[in-house]
């Protein structure tokens, strides 16, 4: 008999060894909670088990159950009243069989004796683990002790699943929001070496992710200055910072793979260990080349406007100044020109003025149609009539067949359209020559053109002329009047009736400007 107790602890040992091996090596917290219930359900003959853990709020809910169908675990909730008395051990035996004569009747399961421990890891009371038999046979306090120290490792096995699903939930969080980020992204090795590109970094350097990891930041961002100069210096600027304290934030430019260069702002900040050995760091990169240009386009604006708008004003005061001279007797010609040239440049003043203000009405999108029926050949004739008055020295061609179509626009911004884009063919031909206005017409659009015989416009800057502030580069920009926004505006008008505007043109050999409108 002796023996035979002997044999059954040492494979009971054998059995709670091997069990807390298993339990050490599961990180699954639903796995880890099914071996439990098993283990314990299997050393202490038991039928039914539970194991009820605490919520984030405080409360506790059945997160386990052994020989109970799904359906009737609601029944069991009376277990889990005052269930936070089983870390003091003060749940007595006649709570325990008033609650086991309750489920009992309520689910029909001949339940006879119960027998519930806490789980405790680190003085935290993480929930209870419960073992039921059919059968009359008491539990023993030998069984109850055995029963104590396997709910120890179970509680740590469980607290240590929970840690581990609680950073892995981190780390799934901090990998969407890494992923998700608007900014780009990169987490580099203590030597500089990429160990995590983000999407948005991928789109801001044009390199996928699998081409950049693993690979020294300097050789990806190859970070330049407007003058070329490598600010990387082969090493990443922020490893060669001395301080650990704060952030680094550097800007430069980088050349794409298409050839686009963007401008970025880098902010790089190191995690340290406790030994103030650097353990990663942090680049934070943020595209900011609409910034840096919004920034050019304020300093070229407040230039323009400074020069462009002083010009008729000097003017203007000069003849005004002129005029107003008391030691000076002038004859009615003189008066008279010199008044007409302070309407001129009035005029222009006021016209610069509209286009600056025309500009910033774009740009916040409140561009407004008037919309009506239009004939474009009637504003063409009276726009080149103006100007057939203005320059005597270039002749003017309107060419619209007779059944040109009447559209649904905007007349007084299609006379806009046509009026700068006849003023720029007057400004940039210098020399005289033709200028033609014509147009045609298909079954969906209406295309309009106005053509010179000026100086013409370079190839790569055919597409940055309609951009606003922007005046082609020549020789000839330096003594032409303006500030660079009126093909803007012609652009926005045009695209606001759902038309397109482009030109078609060779330096030397003139311009040639089309544009089509819906035919509505």
């Amino acid at each position: 008999m002796l023996a035979s107790y002997i044999d059954y602890k040492l494979r009971q040992r054998d059995y709670l060894l091997e069990i807390a091996k298993l339990m050490t090596s599961r990180l699954d917290l639903d796995s880890l909670l099914r071996l439990i219930l098993r283990a314990s359900a299997e050393l202490l003959a038991g039928e039914v088990g539970l194991i009820v853990l605490k919520e984030r709020d405080g409360s506790f809910r059945i997160k386990a159950s052994y020989g109970i169908a799904p359906e009737i675990l609601p029944y069991f909730e009376p277990f889990l009243a005052e269930i936070q008395f089983l870390k003091d051990g003060s749940l007595s035996l006649p709570q325990l069989e008033m609650r086991l004569k309750v489920v009992s009747l309520a689910t029909g399961i001949p339940l006879r004796q119960v027998i519930a421990l806490p789980l405790v890891a680190e003085d935290e009371l993480l929930g209870a683990l419960y073992i039921f038999r059919t059968t009359s046979l008491a539990f023993s306090e030998d069984e109850h002790q055995i029963l104590a120290g396997f709910a120890d490792q179970a509680a740590i096995a469980v607290r240590n699943a929970r840690l581990y699903q609680e950073v892995l939930t981190e780390k799934q969080r901090l990998k969407a929001i890494i992923d998700h980020s608007a900014d780009g992204i990169m987490i580099l090795d203590p030597d500089g070496k990429i160990e995590v590109f983000n999407q948005a970094m991928s789109r801001i350097t044009g390199i996928k992710p699998e081409k950049a990891i693993g690979k020294y930041c300097w050789d990806v961002l190859r970070l330049k200055d407007p003058q070329g100069k490598d600010l990387c210096q082969k090493e990443c600027p922020f490893l060669k910072s001395s301080s650990t304290e704060q952030p680094l934030y550097i800007e430069g430019e980088i050349e794409r793979e298409d050839g686009r260069r963007i401008t970025v702002g880098i902010t790089y900040a190191r995690l340290t260990g406790a030994d103030g050995q650097i353990l990663s760091v942090i680049a934070s990169v943020r595209d900011i080349t609409h910034l840096k240009e919004a920034e050019e386009l304020k300093t070229t604006l407040i230039s323009a406007i400074s020069h462009e708008l002083k010009t008729p004003v000097a003017i203007i005061k000069g003849y005004a100044s002129t005029l107003r001279r008391e030691d000076a007797h002038w004859d009615e010609k003189t008066i008279k020109e010199s008044l007409a040239a302070i309407e001129e440049e009035s005029d222009r003043l006021s016209r610069m003025i509209d286009n600056i203000l025309e500009a910033s009405r774009i740009q916040a999108g409140v561009l407004k149609l008037e919309m009506g029926d239009v004939w474009i050949p009637k504003i063409a004739d009276k726009v080149v009539d103006y100007y057939r008055r203005q320059s005597p020295k270039h002749k003017f061609e309107v060419a619209f067949p007779p059944d040109f179509p009447v559209i649904l626009a905007d007349e007084e911004r299609i006379r806009e359209v046509l009026e700068n884009l006849v003023s720029n063919a007057v400004k940039y031909s210098p020399n005289g020559g033709m200028i033609w206005v014509g147009g045609w017409a298909d079954k969906d659009k209406v295309y309009v053109y106005v053509v010179d015989q000026g100086i013409g416009i370079a190839e790569d800057e055919q597409e940055k002329i309609f951009e606003r502030f922007y005046r082609a580069d020549s020789p000839l920009k330096r003594r032409t009047k303006g500030v660079g926004l009126g093909l803007y505006i012609v652009k926005a008008i045009v695209e606001a009736h759902g038309g397109k505007i482009w030109v078609e043109s060779k330096p030397g050999k003139g311009s040639k400007f089309i544009f089509w409108l819906p035919r509505r």
